[in-house]
């Protein structure tokens, strides 16, 4: 019932991306940039020093440095350890008790850790918006932009993009600054947010997009489907399926 233990794996290069729909850019005045739900906890579930999570802490880090650099407000999400199952709900069907009542499975990794002044918000469903205060932070501060990045991607990633689209908030998912289960998932989710719900891209070409240089990355891929007026349909009807074929997977504790 818990989390799998999850093999190394390469980040997805830039030439594997999927085309997206739309040619929005970040811009910095009206961007908010998430850190989803890097704690400890879930990072446990990869192996510290393979692939992806050098790759995914390093990518985040630069992400939080420039979004300082460009007055982006950075956004932390991060679940409460010890949950009772009436806290947890249906989360606590799918993948059991989830973190543990322990500061370091709780606490958010170190290289991306929060500094003072940004805002660590209290997560309790796979999207970032539900029951908690984003959307109004948002609003408040007349931001319409959500750069997401962090784990899982087919599941709260993904989640909150769509979500983020409902509220006719632009969500941007930074390819190589997400991490999943396995390549299969974390390219599905890549997929599916570019044909339905937002931007993806590399975390070069929006550190690129914050320093007004980096638009064509993405303009480029939207106009290859210009043309297209319906996308197909995908095996993963609401993002989860991907979640087959892991059952012979060791476990650490639930999400």
């Amino acid at each position: 019932m818990g989390l799998p233990r999850i093999p190394s794996y390469p980040m997805p290069a830039a030439a594997e991306l999927p085309a997206n729909r739309v040619a929005w850019t970040v811009d910095p005045a009206r961007a908010v940039l998430l850190v989803h739900d890097l704690q400890n906890h879930f990072l446990d579930a990869f192996e510290a020093e393979a692939a992806p999570v050098p790759e995914l802490l390093g990518n985040v880090e630069a992400l939080v440095k420039a979004a300082g650099a460009h007055g982006v407000p950075v956004v932390y999400s991060a679940q409460l350890g010890g949950q009772s199952p009436a806290e947890r709900g249906l989360q606590q069907d799918f993948w059991g008790p989830g973190i543990p009542d322990d500061p370091r499975a709780t606490a958010i990794a170190d290289a991306v850790a929060p500094a003072p002044g940004d805002t660590v918000l209290t997560k309790w469903k796979y999207s970032a918006f539900v029951r908690t205060e984003l959307e109004r932070l948002l609003r408040e501060q007349g931001r319409d932009q959500l750069v997401i990045t962090g784990v899982y991607a087919h599941i709260g990633v993904q989640a909150t993009a769509c979500d983020a689209w409902m509220r006719d908030v632009q969500a941007f998912v930074v390819a190589d600054a997400v991490a999943d289960f396995g390549p299969a998932e974390h390219r599905g989710a890549l997929a599916w947010v570019a044909g339905r719900c937002g931007v993806v891209g590399t975390t070069e070409a929006v550190l690129g997009m914050l320093d007004g240089a980096g638009a064509v990355d993405v303009a480029e891929a939207a106009d290859e489907v210009d043309e297209v007026d319906e996308v197909d349909e995908v095996d993963q009807v609401d993002g989860l399926d991907g979640l087959d074929g892991l059952d012979g997977l060791d476990e650490v504790d639930g999400k």
